[in-house]
């Protein structure tokens, strides 16, 4: 599973509840064999991944 959502503030980086509920989702989805890939944040010109840093 690949989570995404759109940050109207324009701020790129991922929040702490971002990274809280990737987490909480990764953990739950694992009872189910689920995988959380990543985690992608976007704004009207930005797109950043948090899981997948190059």
């Amino acid at each position: 599973m690949i989570l995404v959502h759109n940050h109207s503030s324009g701020n790129i980086r991922p929040s702490e509840q971002d990274k809280r509920l990737t987490r909480k989702l990764s953990e739950d989805g694992k009872h189910l064999d689920i995988m959380v890939l990543d985690q992608i944040n976007f704004t009207e010109v930005l797109t950043a991944a948090l899981l997948m840093k190059a």
